[in-house]
């Protein structure tokens, strides 16, 4: 298994709690820490979007949320270097602390993806996530 972003990406997300980019920003969803966290503002949907260099197979995402602040009605959302999109893929997180692993059909094939959150386990619609990866092989 083989992160598709460990050759580089962009990143783009729906929001940051507070304007809050040097506590609560995206880039701590790839920085390794355990202590740090994107924390979105309040309301859905919740977005993180993703723009690979090239186009890649990826076949599972994994995601750690804060429970309490856990993404629902979820769906992963791509498209190819040419621009077609995919078929959209629901899945669906448990309201917990540990690491969650959401598996592709059949592998989908992207450069560009979306991690959408319709809802939020918040009562108040926010996303607080400490680690977003996805996955070939």
């Amino acid at each position: 298994m083989s992160s598709v972003l460990k050759n580089g990406f962009e990143c783009k997300v729906s929001s940051v709690f507070n304007r809050d980019n040097q506590q609560f920003g995206k880039k701590y969803m790839f920085d390794g820490s355990d202590e740090t966290c994107w924390n979105s503002a309040q309301g859905s949907p919740q977005f993180v979007s993703l723009q690979l260099p090239q186009e890649v197979t990826i076949e599972r995402i994994v995601i750690q949320f804060q429970g309490g602040f856990v993404g629902q009605d979820c769906m992963f959302s791509s498209t190819r270097e040419n621009g077609e999109k995919n078929d959209d893929v629901p899945f669906y997180p448990e309201d917990v602390n540990t690491l969650q692993v959401f598996k592709l059909p059949s592998g989908v094939i992207a450069k560009k993806f979306s991690v959408i959150f319709n809802r939020s386990t918040d009562f108040f619609g926010r996303i607080v996530i400490y680690k977003l990866d996805a996955f070939s092989g």
